[in-house]
């Protein structure tokens, strides 16, 4: 199991480092590395079997690969890599099915099924209960006038991000349990903060 994921782990690092655009502000390795610890502290509060904890940790390190492709539609990118990966890694079919799942379930907005995918949903979104939440949310800014091409004025983007905050929801016990409880916190920030 260890000799997979340090072998995916040195793949992704390279591969991100080489390709990822220096304007990738905020989906770039630090988040990749982000996702995977909040993945492995999500597993660590709940029963997981160690197939399904290997499965979602690489998929971990592999749902934000595609931005080295592409911008817009990149979840098919990071899918394909991750399945020819895995692949070559001589990994069984309902493995690499399962972690191309997870990956996919990551797509906003998100719908995940499995406790698994609900894990990696979870864990991508770990950032909104960061105490140094606005500097995740600047950097989102800048990439979406970069790339989508989507300007806001300050107002603007306090409201997007008021409504992003309020209306999303975690989706694992302790997504609810435990993170809701810091999100709650950058809520009310967002909305006496002049910095958003």
């Amino acid at each position: 199991m260890n000799n997979l994921l340090q072998e995916i782990k040195e793949y992704v690092v390279v591969l991100l480092t080489d390709n990822l655009s220096e304007e990738l502000t905020f989906h770039n390795l630090g988040h990749t590395c982000e996702v995977v610890e909040a993945v492995q502290k999500i597993i660590g509060q709940t029963a997981l079997s160690e197939e399904d904890s290997l499965i979602v940790q690489t998929a971990a390190w592999f749902h934000d690969c595609g931005y080295a492709i592409c911008y817009k539609g990149h979840e098919e990118e990071s899918k394909r890599i991750a399945k020819e990966f895995l692949e070559n890694f001589g990994c069984k079919k309902v493995f690499i099915e399962r972690v191309l799942q997870c990956i996919e379930s990551t797509k906003f907005p998100q719908h995940p099924v499995s406790d698994i995918e609900k894990i990696i949903c979870d864990a991508d979104m770990f950032h909104l209960t960061r105490t140094n939440y606005y500097q995740y949310e600047k950097a989102l800014r800048l990439e979406f006038e970069k790339y989508l091409g989507l300007i806001f004025t300050n107002e603007e983007w306090k409201m997007e991000n008021n409504d992003f905050l309020r209306n999303h929801q975690y989706f694992t016990e302790y997504g609810q349990n435990i993170l809701t409880k810091f999100k709650e916190v950058n809520v009310r920030l967002v909305n006496h903060s002049n910095n958003f």
